[in-house]
């Protein structure tokens, strides 16, 4: 009777064991088949854009570019930014989004005011540029489909993108998709939130600095008032810029 006891519990020993090496098997298992899966982002600024999309392949990671800028600091066709960040842990299969460079500016921005839009979109390509948003605005002024303004506007240095956005007259009944910015600067505050008002674009006071004061007068000359007092100095975005009612407008202002 002893014995048999004995070979039970030999038997219910040797069973936990096999069962606690079974569980830990599956625990290895499963932290394998999930951390096995994971990668760290490699840093890929600075690199080509075809070596880094090897590096990632590598790693099990897809690159797309999903941007291009003007750069002074990074050569042309080479990693500019990229997203995540290096470091970040992901799972194999993400995607990575880089930022490619095009070197410092070299394309001239041209003149496209006063030109049909098909003509317009042909001369900033030929000028290695691309055309970004058009907007469309009645306007009585010009003939439908004539560029009104662009931004960036002609000749600009320092652009970010290669990217011309374009303001184009449509006839005089269709509804306005956007409007373009005027020169605020040196118009009473006042005016000019309900002059955007009006067109429902909202504007705020995002800033407010000192005005100018005027020389003091001599002799019996009255002393003249504070310069430019309540007056728009600055504005954001600036003149020329196409805007919407989804734009929000910050102007500097004198007190």
């Amino acid at each position: 009777m002893r014995r048999r006891v004995l070979y039970f519990f030999q038997a219910a020993s040797l069973l936990m064991v096999l069962v606690a090496v079974a569980l830990l098997a599956a625990i290895t298992t499963m932290h394998f088949a999930i951390h096995g899966a994971e990668v760290q982002v490699p840093a890929l600024k600075g690199m080509t854009v075809a070596d880094a999309r090897s590096q990632a392949a590598g790693l099990g990671l897809n690159l797309d570019v999903d941007n291009r800028y003007y750069s002074g600091d990074v050569a042309a066709g080479h990693i500019l930014s990229q997203s995540p960040a290096p470091g970040t842990v992901v799972r194999r299969e993400w995607r990575m989004r880089v930022a490619e460079s095009l070197g410092p500016q070299t394309a001239e921005v041209p003149e496209t005011v006063g030109k049909e839009e098909r003509v317009a979109a042909l001369e900033l390509r030929r000028a290695g540029l691309e055309v970004g948003v058009s907007a469309r605005m009645p306007s009585s002024s010009a003939a439908e489909g004539t560029v009104l303004a662009q931004d960036p506007p002609p000749h600009a240095q320092g652009i970010a993108r290669p990217i011309i956005n374009l303001l184009v007259a449509a006839p005089d009944d269709d509804a306005p998709d956007g409007y373009v910015m005027p020169d605020l600067t040196g118009s009473p505050a006042s005016s000019v939130h309900a002059q955007l008002a009006r067109v429902g674009i909202k504007a705020v006071t995002a800033k407010i600095v000192e005005a100018e004061v005027a020389p003091v007068g001599t002799g019996d000359a009255p002393l003249r008032p504070l310069a430019r007092q309540g007056l728009v100095t600055a504005q954001e975005p600036q003149a020329g810029s196409r805007v919407d009612q989804n734009t929000l407008v910050r102007l500097t202002v004198a007190k």
